[in-house]
Parts: structure tokens; C-alpha cells; sequence
């Protein structure tokens, strides 16, 4: 299995975010699960990627060339994919995951994991999306999902696309459970 996990690059952070994103690179590894990122080489990018390698772990990083250019990428991270955009990176990166988990970020994080949420709603992408929650990180965007299915914007089936995880081992439980979601997400996907 390959897991792509979606998180900040941001070093300024509260160091709780760090320590769950070396706890998940860490049981990622240890159980032999292969790791696909977005490359970085700081923040929890990195903490992830210096885990998964600190317990020989296998990860791939997918970078654009201009943030290879600028020296954003992880000098450790042997299997480097250099994509000439951020699109391309994206695609990348959904063509060799299994499953995709989401730890706190920014815009970037967000606009990576709401296309994930996507893609699984069309039926273009079909394994678990786990949300990792780190302290209340993500309160207000389950919030505003639920806002969304109040509204008749998402079907209430469609919270069943993601799976909100408190601790990276919560996470590593969804992503061994092997449920899936639905047999034909586009029976629901028109509203």
C-alpha cells in the first residue's frame, strides 16, 4: 500500500503538529507502508519524511522543478519526482497512492485534500481520505463539510468520503480497516 500524506511546510508551527506528523512517518514505516509527499524538506513535511527514513521506511517526494530550483526539497529523500507544475504534482501524486492522509496545513494542504474529497465523490480516486486532526486542527472545515450537507450541497452519504482521526494511530486503524465507501459513488454524486 502507498499512502500520500498531505501536509504543511510551514516551520513556525506549534511543535504538537511535528510530533504527530514524526508519529505518523514513523507507524507508516514501521508497518511497511509505502509514503508519497509533497517533497519539503521543512515543516511537517519534513518531520514526516526524516521519520519515515529514521525507520526505513520507503518515501517518494513529488516536487515542482521551480520549488527543486529554489532548494524547498528534502536532501534525504532519494526517489524525488520533479513535475513542471503544481498540477502535474498533484496528479502525480493521486496516480501513486492507495489512500491519502491529510495533516494540518495551509491553503495548499487544503486545496490538495478537498480535491481528494472530490475525486472520491466522482469515483475517480477510491481509497481512504483520513483527516488528521491534530489538536482541533480541522474544527471548523468538518464543520463547514456538515454546513455543506445541511444545505443539500453534499449528500449526508457523502460524509462518508473522509474519516476524521484525533491521533496517528487512529489514522493508521482507518487506514488498515480496508472499508470502503459506497460500490458506485456516481449513483449519489448528482444531488
Amino acid at each position: 500500500m502507498t499512502v500520500c500524506v498531505f501536509a504543511s511546510s510551514s516551520s513556525r508551527i506549534n511543535s504538537e503538529y511535528a510530533m504527530a506528523a514524526a508519529e505518523m512517518g514513523a507507524l507508516l514505516a514501521i508497518a511497511g507502508i509505502d509514503v508519497v509527499y509533497g517533497g519539503g524538506g521543512i515543516g511537517l513535511m519534513g518531520k514526516l519524511a526524516d521519520s519515515v527514513l529514521k525507520n526505513n521506511g520507503r518515501i517518494t517526494g513529488v516536487i515542482p522543478a521551480f520549488m527543486k530550483e529554489e532548494g524547498w526539497d528534502h536532501p534525504e529523500v532519494k526517489e524525488m519526482i520533479i513535475t513542471p507544475d503544481m498540477g502535474e504534482r498533484k496528479k502525480q501524486m493521486f496516480t501513486l497512492a492507495d489512500a491519502v492522509v491529510a495533516l494540518p496545513g495551509g491553503v495548499g494542504t487544503l486545496e490538495e485534500l478537498t480535491e481528494a474529497i472530490t475525486l472520491k465523490q466522482l469515483g475517480l480516486f477510491n481509497g481512504s481520505i483520513v483527516i488528521l486532526n491534530t489538536l482541533d486542527f480541522y474544527k471548523s472545515l468538518i464543520e463547514f463539510l456538515d454546513h455543506m450537507i445541511q444545505g443539500h450541497f453534499l449528500r449526508f452519504e457523502h460524509k462518508g468520503i473522509w474519516q476524521i482521526a484525533s491521533t496517528p494511530s487512529e489514522a493508521m486503524n482507518y487506514l488498515t480497516s480496508n472499508e470502503t465507501w459506497i460500490h458506485d459513488p456516481r449513483s449519489i454524486a448528482k444531488i
